[in-house]
């Protein structure tokens, strides 16, 4: 058998420690855990990640790309109606934190997880909610609102809210109500 080109093997074992992570929380898994999962030996998981720390910061980074790539999703067909884009985030967070076995934001989790603000994994964590508030902010600003600050904030705490009660409450509660609140939120700011 022909070994593993680099980059598929370094993107192998990310998902293997992703799927983990996302189950157990990034504390709760041991590299052993990923090495027997992934069927590697611990020379290969330390050549394309020589730290745990490498890795979990890595996943937070990956699960950043997801974010930024679903929200791009989600907005594009709304071009021009920034306050249907603002809801239409929020719809897609609905989706995404009300899937059963759901465990919340990864990002938020890390942050919990790793409280010191020098953790690599801490500072990714807050290095990607401070970027998305500058995108709600950017689009809160193109809807006309009055003052677009509150709005963007409004907006990010209802995704918040979705991603720490939305899989308890499930698809039918809390997607519901959190895209109806967020109509309820854009059309206020925009209509004052």
């Amino acid at each position: 058998m022909g070994r593993r080109p680099a980059a598929e093997t370094r993107a192998h074992i990310l998902d293997t420690a992703a799927r983990l992570f996302d189950a157990h929380g990034v504390h709760a898994v041991g590299l052993q855990q990923i090495i027997d999962e992934f069927g590697c030996g611990k020379n290969l998981l330390y050549r394309e990640f020589p730290s745990k720390d490498d890795l979990v910061v890595a996943y937070l980074q990956a699960r950043t790309r997801e974010w930024e790539q679903r929200v791009e999703s989600a907005i594009r067909p709304l071009d021009g109606d920034p306050g249907a884009q603002l809801v239409a985030i929020v719809r897609d967070a609905a989706d995404k934190a009300t899937v059963a076995g759901t465990r919340g934001c990864p990002l938020r989790n890390a942050f919990a997880e790793f409280p010191d603000p020098d953790h690599p994994a801490h500072r990714v964590a807050v290095d990607h909610f401070a970027a998305v508030r500058a995108r709600l902010l950017e689009i809160a600003e193109q809807t006309g609102a009055r003052d677009p600050g509150p709005l963007a904030d409004r907006i990010m705490l209802i995704i918040d809210g979705l991603y720490a009660n939305g899989a308890i409450l499930g698809p039918n509660g809390a997607a519901a109500a959190a895209v109806r609140f967020a109509e309820d939120v854009v059309n206020a700011a925009t209509h004052a």
